[in-house]
C-alpha cells in the first residue's frame, strides 16, 4: 500500500508541475501583453507581426501564412466538423419516393465516424496552431526587448543555418514528432472518443447514426450489465493469472536450462544452444498451430495413446476448461524458454566468480547460492525485461488465438471462451460482434491497468532503487 502512495505521489507531482508550468505560461501571456508596445500587441491579433514589423520578413510571413491557412481551414471544412463534432451527424440515410421516377431513391445522410475523426483532427490542428500561435507571441516580445537593448535581431538566413548547427535537434525531431501525432495520437484519441459512444453493430454508419453516451460503457462492463461484467471479471483473472505464469515459468525455466548448459562439465555447450536457437527460428504461429493439431480432440496425440492402450478416451487438452487453460500455459513454455535462455547466458556469464568462490568459503551450497547470488543478480539486471515480457503477456493475441482461439465457449460469457484474454475478447467484439464501444472501452481499462502496474512494479524494484549495485 505504501509503494502505491509512493507512486500516486509521483503522478500527483508531476501532474502539478505540468499544471504549474502551464499557469506560468498563462500569466506570462498577459503580461507581455500588459508590458508590450504596440507591434507586440498587434501580433495577438495578427501572427508573426512582431516578426515582419522589425525586420524579420520572411518569418513573419511564415507565421502570418499560416494563420491565413487556418482561418481559410476553418471557414471552408474545419468549422463544420468541428460543429459537428457534439451530434457526431443528425441527418440518417434513408429512403424515399421519387413520384418521378417512380422508384425509391437513397437519401445519403451524416457518417459519424468520418464526422467524429475528421472533427478530432480539427481539434489537433488547432492546438498545433496554438502553440505555433504562442511562439510568435513570444517571439514579438522578445524581439521587442532586443531592439530595446541595442541587439541585432537574427536573419531569415542565420536561422536557417542554426537548423542545422545549434537547433539540428529540432530539424531532425520535426518530422518523426509530426508522423508520431498523425500515426499515433490521431488514431489514440479517435479509439478514446469511441468508448463514449455507442457504436456497435445496431449503429453502423453511414446507414445509422451513433452518438455520445458519456460513461455508460464503462458503468456496464464494470457493474450495470451483469453478463458483461462477468464476463470482464472473469477474463481479467485469467488473464493476469495466465500472464504470471507465462512470463515467471518462462523466466526461471529459461534460466535454469542457461545455468545447466553453462555448468562446468557440460559438453557440446555450443551444440545445445544451436538446438534451441533452432526453436526460435521456426516462427511461432508454425510451432502453434502444429500444437493445436496435435493436441485436438481427435488429434495425433489423442489417437497414438489410444492405440496404446493408455487412455480408453480423449483428453480434452483443448477443449475444456481448466485443462485447456494449463495446456496454453504449458505450451507457451515451449515457445518462450529459448528466448529467456538466450537472454540469461549472457548475464549469467557476467556475474562475478568472486561472489560465488567467497559464498563456497562460507559454506554455501547451489541452492543458497542461487537465491543469494544468482537470482538477485539477474532480478537486478532483467526487471525491466520481466515488467515488458508480463505486459506482453497480459496482450499476447498469438498464443491464444492460435492454440484454442478463446474456446471452449460458454453461455455464462458474452462473446467469450473459457481461455479468451482481454485482448482476444477484444478482437472478437470488433471483428465477429462489431461492438466498436465496447471494444475500445476493454482497451482504456487494458491501458491504464498496463501502466498503474508498470509504475508500481518498476519503481519500487532494485533495478531502481539500487542502480549502484552490482558495479
Amino acid at each position: 500500500m505504501n509503494k502505491i502512495k509512493e507512486v500516486c505521489a509521483v503522478i500527483i507531482e508531476t501532474i502539478g508541475s505540468i499544471i504549474g508550468k502551464m499557469g506560468r505560461a498563462f500569466v506570462n501571456f498577459f503580461k507581455h501583453f500588459a508590458q508590450g508596445d504596440k507591434i507586440t500587441k498587434l501580433s495577438y491579433v495578427v501572427m508573426g507581426a512582431g516578426c515582419f514589423l522589425r525586420g524579420q520578413k520572411a518569418k513573419g510571413f511564415i507565421y502570418l501564412g499560416i494563420q491565413v491557412c487556418y482561418i481559410l481551414f476553418m471557414i471552408l471544412s474545419g468549422g463544420y466538423y468541428l460543429s459537428m463534432l457534439p451530434t457526431l451527424g443528425t441527418n440518417q440515410q434513408g429512403e424515399v419516393w421519387n413520384e418521378e421516377l417512380q422508384i425509391y431513391q437513397v437519401i445519403k445522410g451524416d457518417n459519424s465516424m468520418l464526422l467524429l475523426l475528421f472533427g478530432v483532427s480539427v481539434v489537433l490542428v488547432t492546438f498545433g496552431i496554438f502553440i505555433l500561435y504562442l511562439m510568435s507571441v513570444n517571439t514579438a516580445y522578445k524581439n521587442e526587448v532586443a531592439v530595446k537593448n541595442g541587439e541585432k535581431l537574427l536573419s531569415f538566413k542565420e536561422e536557417w543555418n542554426m537548423l542545422f548547427n545549434e537547433k539540428y535537434h529540432i530539424t531532425v525531431l520535426a518530422l518523426p514528432v509530426v508522423l508520431t501525432f498523425l500515426f499515433n495520437v490521431l488514431p489514440l484519441i479517435f479509439t478514446i472518443c469511441i468508448a463514449f459512444t455507442n457504436y456497435d453493430k445496431m449503429h453502423q454508419p453511414p446507414g445509422n447514426l451513433f452518438t455520445w453516451v458519456g460513461f455508460e460503457n464503462f458503468t456496464q462492463v464494470l457493474y450495470q450489465n451483469p453478463l458483461w461484467a462477468t464476463t470482464f471479471m472473469r477474463l481479467l483473472t485469467w488473464t493476469l493469472i495466465w500472464a504470471f505464469f507465462a512470463t515467471f515459468l518462462n523466466y526461471i525455466f529459461g534460466m535454469l536450462l542457461a545455468m545447466l548448459i553453462n555448468k562446468k562439465g557440460i559438453y557440446l555447450k555450443k551444440m545445445w544452444r544451436t538446438i534451441f536457437v533452432i526453436t526460435i527460428a521456426v516462427p511461432q504461429f508454425v510451432s502453434l498451430l502444429l500444437m493445436s493439431k496435435l493436441l485436438n480432440d481427435q488429434g495425433s496425440l489423442n489417437n497414438l495413446l489410444i492405440s496404446l492402450g493408455w487412455i480408453e478416451d480423449y483428453i480434452p487438452f483443448l477443449t475444456k476448461g481448466n485443462i485447456a487453460k494449463i495446456t496454453v500455459i504449458v505450451i507457451n513454455c515451449w515457445v518462450g524458454i529459448p528466448y529467456s535462455m538466450l537472454i540469461t547466458s549472457g548475464i549469467l556469464m557476467n556475474i562475478p566468480q568472486d561472489l560465488y568462490e567467497a559464498s563456497k568459503i562460507d559454506g554455501a551450497g547451489p541452492i543458497r547460492q542461487f537465491f543469494s547470488i544468482t537470482l538477485p543478480y539477474m532480478l537486478h539486471v532483467t526487471t525491466p525485461y520481466l515488467i515488458t515480457q508480463f505486459m506482453g503477456n497480459i496482450n499476447n493475441f498469438n498464443v491464444i488465438y492460435l492454440l484454442t482461439a478463446g474456446d471452449p465457449k460458454s453461455l455464462n460469457l458474452y462473446q467469450a471462451g473459457e481461455t479468451d484474454l482481454l485482448v482476444t475478447w477484444l478482437y472478437k467484439l470488433t471483428v465477429n460482434e462489431q461492438n466498436y464501444a465496447l471494444a475500445a472501452t476493454i482497451g482504456i481499462i487494458i491501458f491504464l491497468l498496463l501502466s498503474f502496474i508498470s509504475l508500481v512494479t518498476y519503481n519500487n524494484s532494485n533495478a531502481v532503487k539500487g542502480e549502484s549495485d552490482f558495479q
